[in-house]
């Protein structure tokens, strides 16, 4: 492998989710640069390189993304096979596209290499189809924390028709809530709160758009998790109301 940068996504933890592609490039650099949310059990396909945390958490102390940008450069110059390794999908809120418009504008040779993002395989492990015929024709990406403070276009998200997945959303679920019922969501709409997706530990909290709010702070929900709001939240394999369960019922799954 010739000297250059890979920005591979480790996907949401799960270390069987992790690509063939991915698991080539770590066993062959010599300098893997690694977010905080990447599992431990990853690193094992690294062989000999060299692990550098670089990990960024919201309203944590973390590595400015200016120093990173260097680091990538520096070893890439040294003629080493960097690889930055990033939680999720690299170019799914990771900063994959501007790390490589970055190292690419100063000669650096960038290849990007795909990891399942967590909004996916949380959603899945809860036996939700984030698109299903006849209830929901796409879906939409979005986080709720913008690097310049401004705020979504909520009215258009809610009547997009679209289930929403939102990221970094923990924090800012009251505003949420509030924002998309001003904009014409209704408020019985199911939400699913996931937490640690994919991994062992993983929870789930069904609601609803009214009680998301309550429910979660009943639940004790953290960071890293990610919201499902729309229909399909409800659940396909075994929906709320077969249960025998009000739409804001907390559960939990392993």
């Amino acid at each position: 492998m010739n000297a250059k940068v890979w920005l591979v996504g480790a996907g949401p933890g799960d270390p069987e989710l992790l690509t063939l592609k991915a698991v080539r490039a770590l066993s062959e650099a010599d300098v893997v640069l690694i977010d905080d949310l990447v599992n431990d059990a990853i690193l094992e396909h690294c062989g000999n390189a060299r692990i550098i945390p670089v990990g960024k958490r919201g309203g944590c102390r973390s590595m400015p993304q200016a120093f990173i940008h260097r680091l990538m450069l520096r070893y890439a110059r040294q003629g080493k096979c960097v690889v930055r390794l990033k939680g999720g999908d690299p170019c799914i809120f990771g900063r994959g596209g501007e790390e490589a418009q970055w190292l690419r504008e100063r000669g650096v040779e960038v290849e990007l290499v795909n990891g399942i993002t967590a909004g996916l395989a949380g959603a899945t492990q809860c036996d939700i189809p984030l698109t299903l015929r006849g209830v929901a024709r796409g879906v939409t990406l979005v986080t709720a924390h913008t690097q310049d403070g401004s705020s979504l276009n909520w009215p258009a998200l809610a009547q997009s028709g679209t289930t929403l997945v939102i990221y970094m959303g923990v924090a800012k679920l009251s505003d949420i809530r509030q924002q998309l019922l001003a904009g014409g969501m209704a408020a019985d709409t199911p939400v699913a709160l996931i937490e640690n997706a994919s991994l062992p530990h993983q929870r789930e909290c069904r609601s609803d758009l009214t009680a998301m709010e309550e429910d979660a702070y009943t639940f004790e929900l953290k960071s890293p998790a990610i919201l499902v709001i729309g229909a399909v939240a409800a659940g396909v394999t075994l929906p709320l109301w077969e249960r025998g369960l009000p739409a804001n019922s907390v559960c939990e799954s392993a």
